[in-house]
């Protein structure tokens, strides 16, 4: 077994405690990504010194989570988040233990963690591994399996469900069997852990090297159906045409599309949302003979779906726009036989930042309905586009050569005619950009003001 790799700076933050008459060890994550030549400095610390006993070891501490035991040390320009060897008692809220109490072995330390194959620890001054709970066996099999009882291990904490379903995402892991029932059987635990860190490890889940094998796991054992029904309700709603799966499969197929270019997470949230209007809009399509449907506007009711979720989600305001708006806007259908007109009305529409991420998230849809990536029609699109850039075209209002005051000049009082002038003022410069001329412009916007008034 390969030790672990322990830094200078680390070794002598260890002989602090060394020498105070005290163990540390790097426990957890790094550990086991180190097994796994996963690239990890997120290094968490566990001792039996007692967080009084650190804060008097250290000339500059903070006291980050003291009720659990932990304090962050700042030491040669690092900073290392050191808990207290501890076990739990009862979680009476489905999340958080009750009491915690402070032990001195790290067995005991150890016991209370959720999978073996995070209940490794590294001697911070050697870099010996050690492991009690054959996580290393785990790691070698590919297998997420909760410590000791699996059923205890899963009730105690709502959020160990989404975990296993995240380390499947992110390890392309299996969960073991037994591990697998108790989250079926405690899904409704979920109910107790906020909205924050659902959102958390569904988002680490995307991110993961097996997406989908995290997103299917989150529907097997029940916990789609709580955190993410509008997904859920995807199964089984049938397409028809050139569509050979259900919206669900097809949905984890762009998901899946999405991981494989290696795109951002905003597009793997946007590919997991793109469709998730199609099960309201599901409507039996009778200019065909066969079982084929049409979803009309699924992506404007999909943006509204999308939004709402992400609002409780409690993802920010920036994101939620953002998203939505790529479901919203994610069905263009471009021809060549369209308007430079009709080009600039695309990118004031979808805005000019989010282009690209726009076709990205077409791409991945293609793909995954056609198991090839034809962008042909994205590509001539996205060289029209690059060329009204370089052009400098009028694409929204604040590019207009006039303003506000300019109308008010005119005798326009300010108001919401205001912004119904400056619109059709829009319309004309996307139709003709020759008409971006302040004097040309009070010419029509004064004309536009009489017929309206």
């Amino acid at each position: 077994m390969k030790d672990f790799p322990i830094t200078e700076t680390i070794k002598q933050f260890a002989s602090k405690f060394v020498e105070n008459g005290f163990k540390l060890y790097i426990v957890g994550g790094a550990v086991r990504d180190h097994l796994l030549h996963i690239e990890n400095d997120d290094f968490d610390f566990t001792t039996d010194a007692t967080p009084q006993n650190v804060i008097q070891m250290f000339k500059k501490t903070i006291p980050t989570g003291l009720k659990h035991g932990t304090v962050t040390v700042l030491f040669k320009g690092e900073a290392f988040e050191v808990t207290t060897f501890r076990s739990e008692s009862d979680y009476l809220d489905g999340r958080h233990p009750d009491t915690v109490s402070y032990v001195k072995n790290l067995e005991e330390d150890l016991k209370r963690r959720d999978f073996t194959i995070n209940a490794l620890a590294a001697d911070a001054v050697t870099g010996k591994i050690i492991d009690m709970h054959d996580g290393i066996g785990d790691i070698k099999r590919k297998v997420i399996k909760a410590i000791g009882i699996p059923e205890e291990r899963i009730k105690e904490d709502g959020l160990r469900i989404m975990r296993a379903c995240r380390f499947a995402s992110k390890l392309d892991f299996e969960v073991e069997s037994e591990t697998f029932d108790a989250m079926v059987k405690n899904q409704n635990n979920i109910r107790s852990v906020s909205n924050e860190r659902i959102r958390e490890e569904l988002y680490k889940m995307l991110k993961g090297m097996a997406p989908v094998k995290g997103l299917n796991l989150l529907y097997d054992c029940g916990l789609m159906d709580i955190v993410l029904p509008e997904i859920a309700c995807l199964k089984g709603v049938t397409q028809g045409g050139r569509h050979t799966d259900d919206v669900f499969d097809h949905t984890l197929k762009t998901v899946e599309a999405a991981k494989n270019l290696e795109y951002p997470l905003n597009i793997r949230i946007a590919a997991l949302f793109h469709d998730c209007g199609k099960k309201q809009t599901q409507e039996l399509d009778p200019t065909r003979g066969d079982d084929s449907y049409s979803f009309f506007q699924h992506e404007i009711v999909g943006s509204k779906i999308c939004a709402k979720t992400l609002r409780r989600l409690k993802d920010s305001n920036e994101n939620i726009k953002d998203i939505s708006n790529l479901v919203k806007n994610h069905m263009f259908a471009y021809i060549p036989s369209w308007s430079d007109g009709a080009v600039r009305r695309f990118i004031n529409r979808v805005g000019r930042d989010s282009i690209n991420d726009l076709f990205k998230l077409r791409m991945c849809d293609i793909y995954a309905m056609s198991g090839k990536a034809d962008w042909s029609h994205v590509e001539a699109l996205e060289s029209r586009i690059k060329q009204i850039l370089i052009d400098c075209d009028a694409l929204s209002v604040k590019d207009l050569d006039i303003n506000g005051k300019d109308l008010m000049d005119l005798g326009i009082p300010r108001g919401p005619m205001f912004s119904r002038i400056l619109n059709y003022l829009l319309e004309t410069v996307l139709d003709d950009p020759n008409q971006n001329k302040k004097e040309q412009l009070k010419v029509i916007a004064s004309n536009f003001y009489e017929e309206i008034k």
